[in-house]
């Protein structure tokens, strides 16, 4: 039996949040040429393949691509997961290498420049629209998605109470409240039903369906949707947010920046008890002048915090439950 011929791929899913909006950091090229006509090439992440004899390290490697790629030199990186589903990648379907991509997850101030015309940073909830619901339950749920789930439930007679539990659990149809950290199990549910671009090259995908969202190259929507769901857990017990911020902000910011995160709306005058009385902000002495209206407070991040509390997160006070 012959040996298996695997690559190694490191995936960067770079993220920041600039007006009001979590974005993530996209290429048009590089890979895109090696599996993409020319007329269609999708939108991808930074991607690059692991050098062992250029990388040191899996990290240092995809730093490298990454600013190759985009000019961004990264600050903030965590392993995300590693993507190894076979067939991923339609050069395996045609004998090539089995390709598993190690996912990273790194996060910017806004604002943060690149250095190349093949790079733009593309709002998260163009991906995965369903997850932003910071302005009510997003009409797209009603319209397409539940309809074509039902569809789906009623499919497989066999697996209906599996699916219609899974669906409502997902989705929150029915008495379930919506989890803002399975964004992973959202997207993995309507790739299985047939509601994705993904799922069509998949050959899995319905003539009779609407596909929602915009599309990504390869699996990069479902390493997207795996960053967003790590994101909204941490921010709940590790000062992650503040990786995404200028060193001094006002509680307004603050605010904004974890409520695009998370995709619901908060509760401001308990969210801003939350952060104060826990003690993960103080005040700078100064004030932003900037912004319209009244000056607000300038407040920096108190990193002594870390010490003192065993989760130093900014908590989701919904300001009313999905």
């Amino acid at each position: 039996m012959a040996a298996l011929d695997i690559n190694i791929g490191l995936n960067a899913v770079i993220m920041a949040v600039t007006e009001g909006a979590p974005r993530v950091l996209t290429v048009h090229k590089g890979i895109l040429s090696e599996y993409a006509p020319a007329e269609d090439r999708p939108t991808a992440l930074p991607f690059g393949p692991f050098e062992p004899n250029r990388h040191r390290t899996l990290e240092l490697g995809l730093r490298e691509w990454v600013e190759e790629q985009t000019g961004l030199s990264l600050g903030y990186v965590e392993q995300l997961y590693t993507f190894g589903d076979r067939n991923r990648d339609p050069r395996e379907r045609a004998d090539g290498s089995r390709v598993v991509s190690i996912g990273y997850l790194a996060l910017v101030r806004e604002n943060s420049p690149f250095r190349t015309k093949d790079a733009e940073w593309v709002n998260c909830y163009d991906f995965l629209p369903w997850e932003d619901w910071r302005k009510g339950r997003p009409p797209l749920l009603d319209q397409f998605i539940f309809p074509a789930l039902d569809r789906w439930i009623v499919a497989e007679p066999e697996e209906q109470i599996q699916r219609a539990e899974r669906a409502s659990i997902a989705f929150a149809t029915t008495d379930s409240r919506w989890d803002v950290e399975r964004v992973l199990d959202r997207y993995e549910l309507l790739y299985e039903a047939g509601l994705v671009v993904e799922a069509k090259r998949d050959a899995v995908l319905k003539k009779n369906e609407v596909s929602v969202g915009r599309s990504f190259a390869l699996d990069h929507r479902r390493m997207l949707a795996t960053a967003l769901a790590r994101v909204r857990g941490k921010i709940k017990y590790r000062p992650l947010v503040f990786e995404l911020l200028a060193p001094t902000f006002t509680l307004l910011k603050l605010q904004n920046v974890v409520e695009a995160l998370s995709g619901v709306g908060l509760h401001k005058q308990n969210f801003r008890r939350l952060v104060t009385n826990n003690r993960l902000v103080e005040q700078t002495g100064n004030m932003d002048t900037e912004s319209r209206g009244r000056p607000a407070a300038l407040f920096q991040f108190r990193r002594d915090a870390v010490r003192e509390r065993s989760q130093p997160g900014v908590g989701l006070p919904v300001r009313q439950s999905p």
